[in-house]
């Protein structure tokens, strides 16, 4: 998968998870600007590779031009996640796009709804715990589809990268499972602690979706 098809894998998780955000309908448009900012953030750079994705950056800057209007937003960003995931499985494998997309949208979705909580933390935390549970399952789905395409075994000469992709991708299965233990635990500070530990597996998670993809 080369670079403009892993930025369109990881908007249109962006998106998908902006517009499930929208969706709730528990955060202000300042929520909105800042997820359809960071999915144009990694969008038009796949865009310059790929034309086709423009079509999804049009339409998550209209997704940001309708934050005041959540439902209109969460359709404009999930139309956007659309445009970008056909643009992923077109260029790359079609499985592995969704995969990916869930992986990493769902991971940082996470990560940016909990530093939200920080601004207000009356925000209801199912939301978050929902979030670390897709993160959970998607981690374990997008390894699984990794390694059924290629990504293991490895050549000898890829062991370190081999290794190294195992051990991120379980260890962001683990910090995101702790993200949910830690949002059971009452006052503030537990958001505090799982929004610095889903910070923690987005880091995780880039290496680990990336060098599963170059391992295949």
């Amino acid at each position: 998968m080369d670079p403009s098809s892993f930025l369109a894998v990881w908007a249109a998780g962006v998106a998908a998870g902006s517009a499930l955000v929208a969706y709730w309908r528990i955060v202000g448009p300042g929520y909105v600007w800042l997820s359809s900012g960071v999915t144009l953030l990694f969008g038009i750079p796949a865009a310059l590779g790929v034309e086709a994705a423009w079509a999804g950056c049009v339409l998550i800057a209209g997704g940001g031009l309708l934050a005041r209007r959540p439902i209109a937003a969460a359709v404009a960003a999930a139309a956007a996640a659309a445009v970008f995931m056909i643009v992923a499985a077109v260029e790359g494998t079609p499985v592995l796009a969704v995969s990916g997309a869930l992986f990493l949208g769902g991971v940082t979705t996470e990560m940016m709804l909990g530093h939200w909580y920080l601004v207000d933390p009356r925000l209801p935390r199912l939301a978050l715990r929902t979030l670390a549970q897709i993160g959970v399952a998607a981690a374990v789905a997008d390894t699984a589809v990794a390694a059924a395409l290629g990504a293991i075994p490895w050549p000898a000469s890829d062991a370190v990268m081999g290794w190294a992709f195992l051990v991120l991708a379980a260890t962001t299965s683990l910090l995101m499972t702790a993200v949910w233990f830690a949002l059971r635990e009452r006052g503030y500070p537990a958001v505090m602690a799982a929004t610095g530990l889903s910070y923690l597996a987005l880091l995780t998670a880039i290496g680990a979706a990336a060098l599963g993809r170059a391992l295949i």
